[in-house]
């Protein structure tokens, strides 16, 4: 964990999009792919695709690092 902390946060591969920031805070805030689709008003199918994006945007291999990531780069703050 603490050579994790220390590094730099990566630098997504293409720009996130508004609403994968959305589905990105989201999974940093801890909902499920259900959670997340009634709260945005989308489908299962479209959350699961925004992960899908984000993961390969990140470098991340799931959605854990994808959370990790939001908090490294102050998307969220810890209590948020």
């Amino acid at each position: 964990v603490d050579a994790l902390a220390s590094r730099p946060p990566a630098q997504p591969i293409s720009p996130v999009t508004p609403r994968e920031e959305e589905v990105l805070l989201a999974v940093a805030r801890g909902l499920t792919n259900t959670e997340i689709a009634d709260c945005l008003h989308i489908s299962l199918s479209t959350v699961k695709t925004h992960l899908a994006s984000l993961m390969a945007k990140l470098g991340a291999r799931n959605r854990v690092e994808i959370a990790m990531w939001a908090y490294e780069t102050r998307r969220i703050l810890p209590g948020n």
